[in-house]
């Protein structure tokens, strides 16, 4: 019993904080996962109020969430407080295990981002890594005496201390600036067109369809190949999920630029020569970082085009183009798409056609 409670103890400690670190480099990155979480209960009529309480606060639960997992995973391994460590352990993937299981078995999720986007997994995958990470914590329920401290108590409680204090340097951290390692489609080298287009190995979902028309008061179901003469009303057309697809959305989705009158202008900038600047600006931001960004542009290099990118067109207009001798384009875009591309407020990409060449945090913006 007692190797196989230091076996489940290696590896649940090992994989907690490999789980956190993970997220750690990117926090903003579950903060909007938890979000979605709590869009969908609040759709659904789960405790709307707070679910949108709790949406707004996703960031300060995604920086506790994640320190949370690598400490329980550093006092497990060097064996601090092991009852109320193992028990933490037990409740929190218990909570891990109903969300897995809800991405999988309600659809309404296409993933829970359990190891962030750096290692994505399938829903199958998350929820049948949480069964096996709960049965071995419930081995180390049940043998707790065997979990023995590595260190004394004293510096038991200095490596639990500074795996705190890391773990939220780290986080604070690439909030300010940019994630340590860019897993997303928009890092430096990726081309954004060549992304926007459908996978080329992608299936595609079958649907069958069915046509509802009515005639005398009775409504009958059609097959496509057999409609009725014009003697039946149509009422509605049926479509029917038969095979789901695989690999059929495109890696960068939703991301297009558009004039204040509509027009996509997409292609046309993405798709010029040389180097031009995008300026990610998601929502008004605040007087440090706008401070810094117009230092940027005061003194930015004028022979390369700058693009002002931002779902509140209007306001960051008015922001930025006070001065009528240094008018700057303006272009609206998804705010979602904004959140993924650019992990502060504001960013700024450096791209040499389509293809990314730099990115900067307002804190990092090159002089």
């Amino acid at each position: 019993m007692k190797l196989l409670v230091n076996i489940a103890r290696i590896l649940v400690g090992s994989l907690f904080i490999f789980s956190g670190l993970v997220k750690a480099i990117d926090p903003l990155g579950l903060a909007y996962k938890m979000q979605e979480f709590f869009e969908v209960w609040s759709d659904s009529g789960y405790l709307p109020g707070v679910m949108n309480w709790l949406h707004h606060y996703a960031t300060g639960f995604s920086i506790f969430m994640i320190t949370l997992e690598v400490v329980l995973g550093v006092a497990l391994l060097v064996g601090w407080q092991r009852r109320l460590t193992t028990w933490l352990l037990f409740l929190l993937t218990l909570f891990f295990t109903f969300l897995t299981s809800y991405v999988l078995f309600s659809g309404k999720i296409r993933a829970c981002g359990c190891f962030g986007d750096c290692i994505p997994l399938t829903p199958i995958q998350t929820f049948t890594k949480d069964v096996i990470l709960t049965v071995l914590i419930i081995i180390l329920l049940i043998g707790q005496k065997h979990i023995k401290p590595w260190f004394s108590g004293w510096f038991s409680n200095l490596k639990v201390a500074a795996a705190t204090i890391v773990v939220l340097w780290l986080q604070f951290y690439v909030l300010k600036h940019l994630p340590v390692k860019d897993c997303l489609p928009y890092k430096v080298g990726n081309n954004i067109l060549e992304l926007r287009q459908m996978p080329k190995d992608a299936v595609q979902d079958k649907y069958s369809y069915s046509f509802i028309y009515e005639k005398d008061g009775q409504q009958k179901s059609f097959d496509v190949s057999a409609l009725p003469d014009s003697s039946w009303k149509f009422i509605e057309r049926k479509q029917v999920l038969i095979e789901k697809g695989h690999n059929n959305v495109p890696l960068i989705n939703d991301f297009s630029f558009t004039t204040t009158s509509g027009t996509d202008t997409t292609e046309s900038i993405l798709g010029q020569q040389g180097q031009y600047y995008l300026l990610f600006v998601k929502d008004v931001p605040g007087d440090k970082e706008l401070k810094a960004t117009q230092a940027f542009l005061d003194k930015r290099d004028k022979q390369k085009p700058l693009y002002i990118i931002t779902s509140q067109p209007k306001e960051i207009n008015t922001i930025f183009n006070h001065n009528p001798a240094t008018v700057l384009p303006v272009f609206s875009c998804d705010g979602t798409a904004i959140k993924t591309a650019a992990r502060t407020n504001p960013a700024l990409f450096l791209m040499n056609g389509a293809v990314i060449a730099g990115k900067w945090s307002w804190a990092d913006l090159p002089e």
